[in-house]
């Protein structure tokens, strides 16, 4: 008897994943934004959650695209591994 995996729930599970890394990720800059404190620091701050919304828009892309579970599995571990 073997497992069958959903590949989409399995995706949908790796998109979880993600969310809560970059959601992580934001949490140092989130402060700075919602503080509202001017100047170079609120530029900065958005500029690196820019970077970060990049960052994971890629991830995103590799998640939708992967073909079977050893990809995603892949993706998920060095999304844990950063």
């Amino acid at each position: 008897m073997s497992i069958v995996i959903n590949i989409d729930k399995a995706k949908n599970i790796a998109h979880d994943m993600r969310r809560a890394a970059r959601a992580e990720e934001f949490k140092p800059y989130d402060e700075v934004i919602a503080r509202r404190i001017p100047g170079l620091a609120e530029e900065e701050a958005e500029a690196a959650r820019q970077a970060i919304r990049a960052k994971y828009a890629v991830i995103q892309a590799d998640i939708d695209s992967s073909a079977d579970v050893n990809e995603l599995k892949t993706i998920v571990e060095n999304l844990n591994a950063a």
